[in-house]
């Protein structure tokens, strides 16, 4: 009897098994609910990138927004921000939202006809009475002109392809023979090509500011009586973006004499490189800087994206840089003491992403944070035509509050949003490139954005979308300095063609030493766009 007793649990051994089991049951609830967390997330996330997909292939591509004030009330989060606040920021905001909505913009009225521009050349036809009716029907005295009704329509000449001769005339004395005398040949941009610097400037802007491919050029040359092959159009854009590679270069050391630059990449195939396959992706790097009216543009191939390409474009560049999010300038940045400036339009739109998969009709985070990043553009706009120390002042006086209040509802939001969710990776890249977002309070000549480099390198995306790729590294190298023409004309308000022109017309005549003459705002008086 006493060892059966012994041989049985006792209730001790007992309460502890079951305790056990019930540690194990809660671990594997625990268990449960994380990973149901997870796969909430998944989902949530899964969910966000296909109406982010439906958005990108069937929405509009603008970032504008309109949210009504009153509706950023409806989150408690928001409130309770500006409540500790205290509502110091009322003057200052509605200051703000005042200069936004003080200058509406101007709408032409519909059915309106537009003004020709005045610097179009006119041709003027003179319409007149037939003679037998410029005479009084009741005297015959012959009626005398009292004014007369002026109207203009646009007229356009089509394009025509002719061929100049030149004739050089030879001289020789018939009388002895010292040899025969001919004037020299012109100088030409391609000397063994039959391409006049006119023919090469249209191509090229046809190609890459048009973004018209070449074998479509190739076809309407055909349909004006000159049969030029897009083989041949090809071999003479990558000959002359050879030859202008010396400007190239004046270019960049003028770039890299300014304080500030602005640098983006965007891809780029290029089907025959050594070692590499056709399929492999490369990189078009663009640079732009300068005072206004002295703007410099500069595109440069390469077959990489690492930091050794911006660490060998900028060289021992040392001012201030503004760039997207992308760490690859990190290197460059960290070798000669770079001044990094972020981005705040590829921080807004990310908060668009957010906003874009948000309820119908709904109003959260990512509405509020778009609506203070407006503000902020609303200060920019007051200080656009200010120096520096007065933009500085003013972005002291109202942009720092609204970065305090940026800054206080960012901390809070970073507890309360999934980090893989549209609005918690705009959240996180909002805090990780904080630093570089706020470095415009400190210095009045940083920009908000990095909008100038994406605007100059728009037109490469577009032209890519036509042409697709480039066949050779040449090609693209030809491409780069093409464009870096192109752009940097348009970013001193000039007319790209009559630059090209200007330029493969000169060049030819010119030694290294004097490529300065070509620089635009050397050439003619540029605008500060």
């Amino acid at each position: 009897m006493k060892n059966a007793a012994s041989s049985s649990p006792t209730v001790t051994q007992l309460e502890r098994k079951l305790a056990a089991a019930d540690a194990e049951n809660a671990r594997l609830l625990a268990l449960m609910e994380k990973k149901e967390a997870q796969w909430a997330a998944t989902k949530q996330s899964l969910y966000e990138q296909f109406r982010l997909a439906l958005e990108r292939q069937f929405g509009p591509s603008t970032e504008k927004y309109q949210v009504d004030q009153k509706d950023l009330l409806i989150n408690e989060a928001e409130v309770a921000v500006d409540e500790e606040d205290g509502g110091t920021d009322t003057a200052d905001n509605d200051a703000v939202d005042e200069a936004e909505s003080a200058a509406p913009p101007k709408r032409r009225k519909r059915g309106g006809r537009v003004a020709l521009p005045p610097e179009l050349p006119r041709v003027e036809v003179v319409h007149e009475l037939p003679e037998e009716a410029r005479h009084c029907q009741d005297d015959g005295t012959a009626l005398t002109v009292i004014g007369e009704e002026v109207s203009e329509e646009l007229h356009v000449v089509p394009a025509r392809v002719e061929v100049i001769r030149h004739v050089r005339r030879k001289y020789a004395c018939r009388t002895c023979e010292d040899g025969v005398k001919i004037a020299p040949a012109p100088a030409k941009l391609l000397p063994k090509s039959n391409a006049s610097a006119t023919l090469l400037a249209y191509v090229a802007t046809a190609k890459y500011q048009d973004a018209l491919p070449l074998y479509r050029q190739s076809q309407i040359f055909a349909r004006h009586g000159a049969e030029i092959s897009r083989n041949t159009l090809a071999r003479w854009m990558v000959q002359a973006g050879e030859r202008i590679a010396p400007l190239i270069e004046t270019l960049r050391h003028h770039l890299l004499t300014a304080p500030l630059i602005h640098m983006d990449e965007t891809t780029l195939q290029v089907n025959q490189e050594a070692d590499r396959n056709a399929s492999a992706t490369s990189y078009m790097w663009v640079q732009r800087g300068g005072p206004p009216g002295q703007q410099v543009v500069l595109f440069d191939y390469d077959a990489s994206r690492a930091g050794r390409v911006p660490v060998s474009l900028l060289g021992d560049y040392a001012g201030r840089l503004v760039t997207d999010g992308y760490e690859g300038y990190a290197e460059v940045v960290r070798r000669n003491g770079i001044t990094h400036v972020g981005c705040w339009a590829h921080a807004r739109r990310k908060f668009v992403e957010a906003q874009k998969v948000q309820p119908k009709g709904k109003t959260g985070k990512a509405d509020w944070a778009l609506n203070q990043i407006r503000k902020l553009y609303g200060v920019e706009k007051q200080a656009k035509d200010l120096e520096p120390e007065a933009r500085h002042a003013l972005r002291e006086q109202k942009s720092r509050l609204l970065i305090d209040q940026l800054r206080t509802w960012l901390d809070k939001s970073l507890a309360q949003v999934l980090p893989k969710s549209a609005l918690g990776k705009a959240l996180h890249y909002l805090n990780n490139q904080w630093p570089r977002l706020t470095r415009f309070l400190d210095d009045g000549l940083i920009p908000l954005d990095n909008n100038p480099a994406e605007n100059a390198i728009r037109p490469f995306v577009v032209g890519r979308k036509n042409w697709l790729f480039s066949h050779t590294p040449s090609g693209a190298q030809a491409s780069a300095a093409i464009y870096s023409l192109i752009e940097t004309a348009k970013a001193n308000g000039l007319s790209p063609y009559d630059y090209l022109q200007h330029v493969f017309e000169t060049l030819p005549t010119l030694n290294d030493d004097d490529l300065d003459m070509l620089l635009p705002w050397q050439w003619k008086e540029t605008l500060p766009v």
